[in-house]
């Protein structure tokens, strides 16, 4: 990939070495980057930036295809289901690589559990996948990582062998971090999933007040687009958990929003609300999807997993 890059006129030995250790070491990650991000990282005239993003785009021929040619890449799609066959059916299989996939709802509803879940679900794929968990919140716990190790018959110590963790202390932290994975998966093509556990924590208790709101929906828009870009790219499947919040002006229906507004809606590809159901069950809404059409499903979790009702 690099060798790749270093074929693009302009980019000389010094260039090339900001690029790649600011994650832009691949034509495609050049080529879909903005000016001022190149300029910003190569030490150069957002001008020059421009022209190595123009040879770039040469190089790859992006422009416009045929729909029947644009459909084909749908073939290389790729699914991770959670064993449920309610949850897996609404989604027509499961969560879809190369798009970004948020899961909401209130505390102690789940929403970790179905992160550490599909975070040893993506490793059944083969012996060499591996999957990326950023963690937010201070909620990774091994045991359970073993627990759903045990359950789809994997060894414990080679799931934690092939889980990556890491704790991001505040937002700024969590965005350098998805700049380390997209080095990461550069580097290594077996990375399956990346769960971003939870997507909106830092950026709610950094950001306090109405004058604070432009700064921080302008700082998470950009942090879900480095998200869309890498599942895009990479192929792989992206999973963001988000808090919520109740709207105290809400008169009639349910007052509980996810956190992050138009932002956060408009970016994430597929949404699923997960609320408390009866008799201890789940329920699952599957609240947008630009394919499937409006569903929902209740299910049972256990130490095991999640299970049909």
């Amino acid at each position: 990939m690099e060798s790749e890059l270093a074929e693009i006129k302009g980019i000389g030995e010094k260039t090339l070495e900001k690029l790649t250790e600011a994650g832009l070491g691949t034509l495609m990650t050049l080529a879909t980057s903005s000016p001022t991000e190149v300029a910003s990282v190569a030490g150069m005239s957002e001008t020059v930036a421009r022209k190595l993003i123009k040879n770039a785009r040469e190089a790859l021929s992006l422009g416009f295809e045929k729909a029947k040619d644009f459909a084909k890449k749908r073939d290389s799609i790729k699914k991770i289901g959670t064993g449920c066959k309610a949850f897996d059916d609404m989604l027509e299989g499961g969560f879809e690589s190369g798009a970004l996939s948020e899961i909401y709802g209130e505390w102690g509803v789940g929403k970790t559990q179905i992160c550490h879940l599909l975070v040893v679900r993506a490793l059944l794929e083969d012996k060499k996948s591996k999957a990326i968990y950023i963690d937010s919140e201070n909620t990774v716990r091994k045991d359970r990582l073993v627990d759903f190790a045990k359950a789809n018959g994997l060894e414990a110590d080679d799931v934690l062998d092939r889980v990556y963790i890491s704790r991001a202390y505040n937002s700024d932290h969590q965005m350098l971090l998805i700049d380390e994975v997209e080095r990461m998966v550069q580097a290594d093509n077996s990375y399956r999933i990346l769960i971003v556990d939870s997507l909106t924590s830092h950026f709610r208790a950094e950001f306090i007040g109405r004058g604070t709101l432009a700064n921080r929906q302008q700082k998470l828009n950009k942090h879900m687009h480095q998200l869309l870009k890498i599942a895009d790219i990479y192929n792989m499947v992206v999973i963001v958990s988000n808090q919520v919040q109740s709207d105290p002006g809400q008169m009639f229906g349910n007052p509980i929003k996810p956190i992050g507004g138009n932002i956060v809606g408009h970016a994430s590809t597929i949404r699923i609300y997960l609320r408390r159901g009866k008799a201890g069950s789940i329920h699952a809404d599957l609240v947008d999807s630009p394919n499937l059409p409006r569903n929902e499903c209740n299910f049972m979790l256990t130490r095991d997993g999640f299970k049909d009702i």
